[in-house]
């Protein structure tokens, strides 16, 4: 397996986007999955999932995304995105990577993998480009109540007016996300939501591009991501026809220990999303593909990829 690195011009008109690839040693390549990251956290996160799926014939690739990772000029960067459409932005990243490796590797099977707020983005990429691609993975995923999202850019909207869009706030950091970690450990870090697996949470915790607040307009864009996707005549636009893995741990709280990731899941076989599977692991967090059973994981994906 080899490893490369590159970048592109993102959709914002500022940042050079960074993009990881990790490219199997033997031709022909089985398929390419392309991962979009969740928030707060960056694609070199993902280096022991994409060396085992690139050590068994599949190409992963994936990019940091504006205001994160190596994406930015600086560190002051991290949690703003653009001042205009910046969840569209985000996308239209998303997209740009997909038709650069659709263009150096024509005909070959092209999956998405999305985590977190990088499935929120996956499921309005798949609106737009779904036809694209030969099936998606939504991880981490979930759903808000829509008054909840009302209030939330209302709140936003005042903080915003009195600070500006680049202010960070730890008070909203703690209404957003304060509440994940309530029923876990004892002896409370802040981020045992994430997974089980103790040296993965002190991991995150030790990464300094793991370690910033959103930005206003970082969490304006979460939201507006999260209206998008949730509208009913944006779900109309879901593709249908292409197979669709769902995968989300019981104890995870951004699908609302599961009863979230299953409305969402409903949602779309009401919508007549035909080949959706839910894989709901019991006892398991935020992050599958950190967890203690993540090897599980792994071969699970593996398989379904394969079948694809």
């Amino acid at each position: 397996m080899t490893k490369e690195t590159f970048t592109f011009p993102s959709a914002n008109g500022k940042n050079q986007i960074y993009v990881k690839l990790w490219k199997p040693e033997k031709e022909p390549i089985k398929g390419i999955l392309q991962i979009s990251h969740g928030m707060i956290e960056h694609i070199e996160r993902y280096d022991e999932f994409a060396f085992f799926l690139a050590s068994r014939g599949f190409l992963v690739v994936g990019n940091d995304h504006m205001g994160h990772g190596q994406s930015v000029s600086n560190s002051e960067e991290w949690g703003y995105f653009a001042k205009e459409d910046s969840s569209k932005k985000v996308v239209e990243d998303l997209h740009a990577l997909t038709l650069k490796m659709k263009s150096k590797y024509p005909g070959v099977k092209y999956f998405v993998l999305g985590h977190s707020m990088g499935s929120f983005m996956i499921r309005r990429y798949l609106m737009t480009y779904g036809k694209e691609v030969d099936g998606a993975i939504i991880m981490g995923t979930g759903m808000q109540p829509f008054m909840k999202l009302v209030l939330g850019k209302l709140i936003l909207k005042v903080v915003k007016m009195f600070y500006g869009e680049k202010h960070r706030s730890v008070f909203l950091e703690q209404v957003m996300f304060g509440s994940y970690n309530k029923r876990f450990s004892t002896n409370k870090k802040g981020k045992e939501w994430l997974t089980r697996d103790e040296k993965e949470v002190q991991c995150y915790r030790n990464d300094p591009a793991c370690s910033f607040l959103f930005t206003i307009n970082g969490i304006e864009t979460l939201l507006s991501t999260l209206s998008f996707i949730q509208a009913k005549e944006n779900i109309q636009c879901f593709p249908k026809e292409i197979p669709i893995l769902m995968v989300s741990g019981s104890e995870d709280p951004v699908g609302n220990y599961g009863k979230g990731v299953k409305k969402v899941f409903e949602t779309y076989q009401q919508h007549g999303v035909k080949n959706i599977v839910l894989k709901l692991y019991d006892g398991a967090r935020h992050e599958p593909l950190n967890e203690t059973n993540r090897y599980e994981v792994y071969e699970m994906i593996y398989t379904y990829l394969n079948k694809w």
